[in-house]
């Protein structure tokens, strides 16, 4: 028949003894063998019987079995126990039964093995599919932030990405993220790179973390939010502006503690729109040309960014915080010798400007009324009017975002709608001959969400603006009817 095992994983130590003083209880018949008496243990560690003394064991007492012949058996006396031991039990059994098998304790489970480190690593992703109809006003216009934008442009892949991420290591998380729907030049849906990077923390609750690779630069609340959390479709033009793809190679430290990671995590996971853990503290160095771009000259830029989240008795969570950077950036130019005679790149081969912000942000999460701003203002090479040069200029602007969250949209699903505005006053760094530009746009729209891997996005966007993909950079008013479809997978 086998061995018996007796395996208790969890109880009290007064129930683990009653059980088992059951299970062992028999009649003894007349004239039979002497009652059985058996000191039990206990692991305290793993809740495991033993029948004989160890480390971590606490004995459970002595234990024998009771009856008598022909009658009912009747309790006996407990065997004196041993010193803070539970009392022995003696019980008595209900019928008679052949001789007991000999009770044994099963080994203690083995240690698993330790995962290796590809076990420990996730992928997941998700793909933004986009609708742009121009309806009103200029109809030949470009959008610099969304090639989708203009005549002729119908449905486009604006961003394809998987996200690989996980712990190689007590004290180092790997990410990588390739996007397969970048542009070059006219050509669209190129695979190109905008994340890896490692974080290598300096302790247990990774509160202190170096992240070195390419990664976003911490400057902006909006530019830190993924594109795939964010609720209007593009990010503001006054605060992106510093930062090509919002990323670039460097190292950055951060720091933050526990609970407040914690916060940061349950403000992206629960849908209010956070922008992720990029510390309380953060700050360090970037080449300063913009992601997946050589570096042009030997200075770095530096960033340092301080951000506090706090939730009120009532649940109500805000975040405010400062942001500055600090750098020399050097210009593309692109000659036009019909639109641009006077502009030649031998001129500016080599040239730095000044490339200097500071920034505000503030944000009422929405639960569900919410509000987020930010404001910047610095300098950095800008077009002259005149077309004819390139200038150290000052800039300025930022953006305000009003929205209200409803988990229960008459039983289908999460809706969010907002209304945003946007103003700058400065230059596009990285475009072609840092072209000045002057935004004042409108954006009234929703986000619904009827299941956590679909999201739609439908939006009327007023843009009040100038073209800043191509010389003569004529301004234009147009009304566009923007709609998108993510996919979360």
């Amino acid at each position: 028949m086998g061995t018996p095992v007796i395996v208790i994983k969890s109880a009290k130590p007064a129930l683990i003894a009653a059980v088992l003083a059951c299970m062992l209880a028999r009649p003894a018949a007349a004239g039979s063998e002497p009652a059985v008496e058996l000191e039990l243990y206990v692991d305290v560690a793993t809740k495991q019987i033993f029948a004989e003394p160890g480390p971590n064991r606490v004995s459970l007492g002595v234990f024998q079995r009771a009856g008598s012949a022909g009658a009912a058996p009747a309790a006996a006396a407990a065997l004196p126990a041993t010193a803070g031991a539970v009392p022995a039990v003696a019980v008595a059994a209900a019928a008679p039964a052949a001789a007991p098998a000999p009770v044994t304790v099963a080994a203690a489970p083995a240690t698993p093995a330790p995962k290796k480190w590809f076990e420990t690593l996730s992928l997941r992703g998700y793909t933004q599919f986009r609708y742009n109809e121009v309806f009103n006003g200029d109809e030949d216009i470009r959008l610099w932030s969304d090639p989708g934008v203009g005549e002729d442009r119908a449905i486009t892949i604006r961003r394809a990405r998987l996200i690989l991420s996980g712990d190689i290591g007590d004290h180092l998380s790997l990410y990588l993220q390739p996007d397969f729907a970048s542009s070059a030049g006219d050509t669209g849906n190129v695979a190109q790179l905008r994340d890896a990077y490692g974080d290598i923390s300096f302790d247990a609750k990774k509160e202190f973390r170096l992240r070195v690779g390419q990664s976003k630069i911490p400057y902006s609340f909006e530019n830190l939010q993924s594109s795939s959390n964010r609720l209007s479709l593009d990010r503001n033009d006054a605060l992106n502006s510093c930062c090509r793809d919002e990323r670039d190679f460097g190292a950055f430290f951060y720091w933050a503690p526990e609970e407040k990671r914690a916060l940061f995590k349950e403000l992206v996971s629960s849908g209010l729109k956070g922008s992720g853990d990029y510390g309380i503290l953060g700050f360090g160095f970037y080449n300063g040309q913009g992601a997946n771009r050589t570096e042009q000259n030997n200075n770095m830029h530096m960033v340092a960014r301080a951000t506090w989240p706090y939730r009120f008795g009532n649940g109500q969570i805000v975040e405010a915080g400062v942001q500055a950077i600090r750098g020399k950036f050097v210009p593309s130019v692109a000659e036009d010798t019909k639109l641009l005679p006077d502009l030649k790149a031998a001129d500016y081969k080599g040239v730095s400007f000044d490339d200097e912000r500071v920034g505000l942000h503030a944000v009422w999460y929405p639960q569900p009324f919410g509000l987020q701003a930010e404001w910047n203002w610095g300098t950095g090479p800008q077009l002259a009017a005149s077309l004819d040069a390139i200038e150290q200029r000052s800039l300025q602007g930022g953006y305000i975002q009003a929205m209200y969250k409803d988990d229960d949209f008459f039983g289908l699903g999460t809706l969010i709608p907002f209304v945003k505005w946007q103003r700058f006053d400065g230059a596009l760094k990285f475009q072609a001959n840092a072209p000045f530009t002057d935004v004042n746009d409108w954006e009234i729209g929703f986000e619904w969400q009827p299941v956590p891997q679909v999201e739609l996005v439908t939006v009327y966007h007023r843009m009040d603006r100038n073209d800043a993909t191509r010389a003569p950079y004529d301004p234009f008013r147009s009304d566009v009817l923007r709609v998108q479809v993510q996919i979360n997978y």
